[in-house]
Protein backbone atom coordinates (compact mmCIF):
# COMPACT_ATOMS: atom_id res chain seq x y z
CA UNK A 1 0.00 0.00 0.00
CA UNK A 2 1.35 3.82 -0.76
CA UNK A 3 1.97 5.56 2.39
CA UNK A 4 -0.31 8.62 2.76
CA UNK A 5 2.88 10.59 4.62
CA UNK A 6 5.35 12.14 2.88
CA UNK A 7 7.89 13.61 4.53
CA UNK A 8 9.65 17.07 3.61
CA UNK A 9 12.99 15.59 3.57
CA UNK A 10 12.11 13.15 0.55
CA UNK A 11 10.14 16.12 -1.05
CA UNK A 12 13.58 17.72 -0.91
CA UNK A 13 15.31 14.66 -1.99
CA UNK A 14 13.03 14.70 -5.00
CA UNK A 15 13.25 18.19 -5.96
CA UNK A 16 16.89 18.14 -5.94
CA UNK A 17 16.52 15.29 -8.54
CA UNK A 18 14.70 17.23 -10.67
CA UNK A 19 16.72 20.36 -10.69
CA UNK A 20 19.89 17.67 -11.81
CA UNK A 21 17.80 14.69 -13.52
CA UNK A 22 15.13 16.56 -14.86
CA UNK A 23 12.74 13.73 -13.56
CA UNK A 24 12.34 11.56 -10.71
CA UNK A 25 10.31 7.71 -10.42
CA UNK A 26 7.91 7.81 -7.33
CA UNK A 27 7.60 4.44 -6.66
CA UNK A 28 3.99 3.25 -4.95
CA UNK A 29 2.21 6.32 -5.75
CA UNK A 30 -1.41 4.00 -6.20
CA UNK A 31 -2.31 0.55 -4.56
CA UNK A 32 -3.81 -1.97 -6.38
CA UNK A 33 -7.50 -1.01 -5.84
CA UNK A 34 -6.22 2.32 -7.07
CA UNK A 35 -4.54 0.64 -10.19
CA UNK A 36 -8.06 -1.32 -10.81
CA UNK A 37 -10.52 1.44 -10.24
CA UNK A 38 -8.07 3.51 -13.27
CA UNK A 39 -8.16 0.43 -15.30
CA UNK A 40 -11.83 0.37 -15.14
CA UNK A 41 -12.63 4.09 -15.25
CA UNK A 42 -10.38 4.50 -18.74
CA UNK A 43 -12.73 1.48 -20.14
CA UNK A 44 -15.76 3.18 -19.36
CA UNK A 45 -15.05 6.41 -21.38
CA UNK A 46 -16.05 7.38 -24.72
CA UNK A 47 -14.21 10.41 -26.87
CA UNK A 48 -15.54 13.68 -26.57
CA UNK A 49 -14.49 17.28 -28.15
CA UNK A 50 -10.94 17.13 -29.43
CA UNK A 51 -10.74 13.20 -27.88
CA UNK A 52 -9.48 10.59 -30.08
CA UNK A 53 -9.07 6.55 -30.38
CA UNK A 54 -7.37 4.16 -32.38
CA UNK A 55 -4.24 2.43 -31.62
CA UNK A 56 -4.16 4.96 -29.18
CA UNK A 57 -6.99 6.35 -27.17
CA UNK A 58 -6.43 9.55 -25.78
CA UNK A 59 -8.55 11.22 -23.43
CA UNK A 60 -8.39 14.99 -22.22
CA UNK A 61 -9.92 17.38 -18.81
CA UNK A 62 -11.03 13.41 -17.45
CA UNK A 63 -11.44 15.00 -14.04
CA UNK A 64 -14.61 16.92 -15.44
CA UNK A 65 -16.46 13.91 -15.90
CA UNK A 66 -17.03 12.26 -12.82
CA UNK A 67 -15.85 12.95 -9.14
CA UNK A 68 -13.60 9.52 -9.68
CA UNK A 69 -10.99 11.02 -10.87
CA UNK A 70 -10.35 13.60 -8.76
CA UNK A 71 -8.40 12.09 -6.11
CA UNK A 72 -5.79 11.19 -8.69
CA UNK A 73 -5.19 14.97 -9.16
CA UNK A 74 -3.52 14.90 -6.03
CA UNK A 75 -2.06 11.40 -4.68
CA UNK A 76 0.11 11.74 -1.56
CA UNK A 77 4.18 12.29 -3.08
CA UNK A 78 2.52 13.68 -6.59
CA UNK A 79 1.49 16.86 -4.74
CA UNK A 80 4.22 17.40 -2.58
CA UNK A 81 6.65 17.55 -5.40
CA UNK A 82 4.65 19.44 -7.41
CA UNK A 83 3.60 22.55 -4.91
CA UNK A 84 7.46 22.04 -4.14
CA UNK A 85 8.32 22.45 -7.92
CA UNK A 86 5.94 25.01 -9.14
CA UNK A 87 4.76 26.99 -5.75
CA UNK A 88 1.91 26.31 -3.10
CA UNK A 89 -0.21 28.10 -5.15
CA UNK A 90 0.19 25.75 -8.80
CA UNK A 91 -3.09 24.36 -10.49
CA UNK A 92 -4.00 21.38 -13.09
CA UNK A 93 -3.40 22.71 -16.42
CA UNK A 94 -4.76 19.09 -17.73
CA UNK A 95 -5.32 15.50 -16.69
CA UNK A 96 -5.33 12.70 -19.94
CA UNK A 97 -6.28 9.04 -19.64
CA UNK A 98 -4.49 6.92 -22.33
CA UNK A 99 -4.67 3.42 -23.74
CA UNK A 100 -1.56 2.53 -25.92
CA UNK A 101 -2.95 -0.82 -28.16
CA UNK A 102 -0.58 -3.38 -29.52
CA UNK A 103 1.10 -2.00 -32.65
CA UNK A 104 1.22 2.25 -30.86
CA UNK A 105 4.66 3.43 -32.46
CA UNK A 106 4.99 6.29 -29.70
CA UNK A 107 6.56 9.40 -30.29
CA UNK A 108 9.77 10.94 -31.32
CA UNK A 109 12.22 12.93 -28.98
CA UNK A 110 10.64 16.11 -28.35
CA UNK A 111 9.78 18.34 -25.21
CA UNK A 112 6.74 19.51 -23.91
CA UNK A 113 7.17 22.90 -23.20
CA UNK A 114 9.91 25.46 -23.01
CA UNK A 115 9.07 28.82 -21.63
CA UNK A 116 12.46 30.68 -23.11
CA UNK A 117 15.55 30.23 -24.35
CA UNK A 118 18.67 30.93 -22.38
CA UNK A 119 22.39 31.32 -23.25
CA UNK A 120 24.21 27.83 -23.29
CA UNK A 121 26.86 29.15 -20.96
CA UNK A 122 24.48 30.19 -18.45
CA UNK A 123 22.48 26.78 -18.17
CA UNK A 124 26.05 24.95 -18.19
CA UNK A 125 26.86 26.69 -15.18
CA UNK A 126 26.30 24.22 -12.00
CA UNK A 127 25.31 27.07 -9.79
CA UNK A 128 22.55 28.30 -11.76
CA UNK A 129 19.03 26.46 -11.23
CA UNK A 130 16.92 26.98 -13.95
CA UNK A 131 12.99 27.36 -12.59
CA UNK A 132 10.39 25.09 -13.73
CA UNK A 133 7.17 26.21 -15.05
CA UNK A 134 5.29 22.99 -16.22
CA UNK A 135 5.36 19.34 -14.83
CA UNK A 136 3.58 16.45 -15.26
CA UNK A 137 2.84 13.06 -13.38
CA UNK A 138 2.67 9.69 -15.28
CA UNK A 139 0.46 7.70 -12.90
CA UNK A 140 1.33 3.71 -14.61
CA UNK A 141 -1.30 1.18 -14.49
CA UNK A 142 0.72 -1.86 -15.91
CA UNK A 143 3.90 -3.19 -14.70
CA UNK A 144 6.50 -1.42 -17.83
CA UNK A 145 8.93 -3.78 -19.49
CA UNK A 146 10.76 -2.98 -22.74
CA UNK A 147 8.32 -4.07 -24.43
CA UNK A 148 5.04 -2.15 -23.37
CA UNK A 149 6.20 1.18 -24.98
CA UNK A 150 8.43 2.55 -22.16
CA UNK A 151 8.72 6.07 -21.71
CA UNK A 152 12.02 7.35 -22.59
CA UNK A 153 14.01 10.16 -20.90
CA UNK A 154 17.41 11.79 -21.28
CA UNK A 155 18.20 12.65 -17.28
CA UNK A 156 19.69 16.39 -17.48
CA UNK A 157 18.78 17.41 -21.50
CA UNK A 158 16.36 19.88 -19.36
CA UNK A 159 18.97 22.28 -19.44
CA UNK A 160 19.87 21.98 -23.22
CA UNK A 161 17.50 25.04 -23.41
CA UNK A 162 16.10 24.28 -26.57
CA UNK A 163 14.03 21.64 -28.35
CA UNK A 164 15.66 18.82 -29.63
CA UNK A 165 16.17 19.01 -33.82
CA UNK A 166 14.70 16.58 -35.78
CA UNK A 167 17.66 14.90 -36.33
CA UNK A 168 18.79 14.21 -32.48
CA UNK A 169 18.33 11.56 -30.78
CA UNK A 170 20.75 12.05 -27.97
CA UNK A 171 21.99 15.07 -25.78
CA UNK A 172 25.41 15.27 -24.85
CA UNK A 173 26.31 11.62 -25.70
CA UNK A 174 23.39 10.33 -24.11
CA UNK A 175 20.46 8.75 -25.27
CA UNK A 176 17.08 8.39 -24.24
CA UNK A 177 16.85 5.66 -21.35
CA UNK A 178 13.78 3.38 -20.48
CA UNK A 179 11.45 3.97 -17.48
CA UNK A 180 10.90 0.83 -16.74
CA UNK A 181 8.65 0.49 -13.30
CA UNK A 182 6.03 -1.26 -12.03
CA UNK A 183 2.26 -0.71 -11.87
CA UNK A 184 1.71 2.09 -9.36
CA UNK A 185 4.95 4.10 -10.19
CA UNK A 186 4.43 7.68 -11.18
CA UNK A 187 7.14 8.85 -13.28
CA UNK A 188 7.43 13.09 -12.31
CA UNK A 189 9.15 15.30 -15.02
CA UNK A 190 9.68 18.99 -16.25
CA UNK A 191 8.38 20.03 -19.35
CA UNK A 192 12.13 20.95 -20.74
CA UNK A 193 13.04 17.61 -20.38
CA UNK A 194 13.78 15.67 -23.62
CA UNK A 195 11.47 12.29 -23.75
CA UNK A 196 10.09 10.09 -26.34
CA UNK A 197 7.35 7.36 -26.18
CA UNK A 198 8.26 4.23 -27.47
CA UNK A 199 6.49 1.32 -29.42
CA UNK A 200 4.30 -0.95 -28.23
CA UNK A 201 5.77 -4.25 -29.48
CA UNK A 202 3.70 -6.44 -27.47
CA UNK A 203 1.01 -9.12 -29.38
CA UNK A 204 -1.79 -8.86 -26.85
CA UNK A 205 -1.08 -5.74 -23.89
CA UNK A 206 -2.53 -2.73 -23.83
CA UNK A 207 -0.52 0.23 -21.70
CA UNK A 208 -3.03 2.25 -19.53
CA UNK A 209 -1.93 5.80 -17.92
CA UNK A 210 -2.73 8.83 -16.05
CA UNK A 211 -1.19 11.76 -16.89
CA UNK A 212 -1.80 15.06 -14.43
CA UNK A 213 -0.01 17.83 -15.87
CA UNK A 214 0.43 20.74 -13.31
CA UNK A 215 1.46 24.68 -14.22
CA UNK A 216 2.48 27.77 -12.05
CA UNK A 217 -0.56 29.93 -10.93
CA UNK A 218 0.47 31.89 -13.85
CA UNK A 219 0.40 29.14 -16.26
CA UNK A 220 -2.97 29.22 -18.20
CA UNK A 221 -5.61 26.72 -17.47
CA UNK A 222 -6.43 25.62 -20.76
CA UNK A 223 -9.10 22.92 -20.69
CA UNK A 224 -11.19 21.95 -23.77
CA UNK A 225 -12.74 22.93 -26.02
CA UNK A 226 -12.01 26.30 -24.28
CA UNK A 227 -14.77 28.58 -24.65
CA UNK A 228 -17.09 26.23 -24.29
CA UNK A 229 -15.58 24.45 -21.72
CA UNK A 230 -17.84 24.32 -18.21
CA UNK A 231 -17.07 22.91 -14.89
CA UNK A 232 -19.14 19.82 -13.50
CA UNK A 233 -21.04 20.78 -10.75
CA UNK A 234 -21.30 17.36 -9.63
CA UNK A 235 -17.19 17.23 -9.58
CA UNK A 236 -17.06 20.90 -7.90
CA UNK A 237 -19.31 19.69 -4.86
CA UNK A 238 -17.09 17.04 -4.46
CA UNK A 239 -14.37 18.62 -4.27
CA UNK A 240 -11.63 19.14 -1.16
CA UNK A 241 -10.07 22.65 -0.79
CA UNK A 242 -6.72 22.21 -2.50
CA UNK A 243 -8.53 20.30 -5.59
CA UNK A 244 -10.77 23.40 -5.99
CA UNK A 245 -7.78 25.17 -5.64
CA UNK A 246 -5.73 23.02 -8.53
CA UNK A 247 -9.02 23.70 -10.57
CA UNK A 248 -8.54 27.35 -10.87
CA UNK A 249 -10.17 28.59 -7.11
CA UNK A 250 -6.98 30.97 -6.51
CA UNK A 251 -6.89 33.75 -3.86
CA UNK A 252 -6.86 36.83 -6.36
CA UNK A 253 -3.51 38.07 -7.42
CA UNK A 254 -2.13 40.88 -9.81
CA UNK A 255 -3.90 39.79 -12.96
CA UNK A 256 -7.09 38.32 -12.20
Amino acid sequence: MPSTHVTAELTAERLQTMHVQGCVLLRGTLNTRQIAELHAAIDQLHPQHWDYSGLVDHYKCVFNRDPLWLPYLDPPGVIELAEACLGADCHVIGQTAWRCHPGFIGADLHLDYLAMQLPSTLLADPAFQLPMQICTAQLYLDDIDAELCPTLVIPGSHRAGRPPAEDESQWQGQAPQPVLCRAGDALFLRSELWHAGSRNRTPDRTRYLLQVHYGRRMVAQKFSPYLAFHFNPRVLAACTPRQRRLLGEHAAAEYD
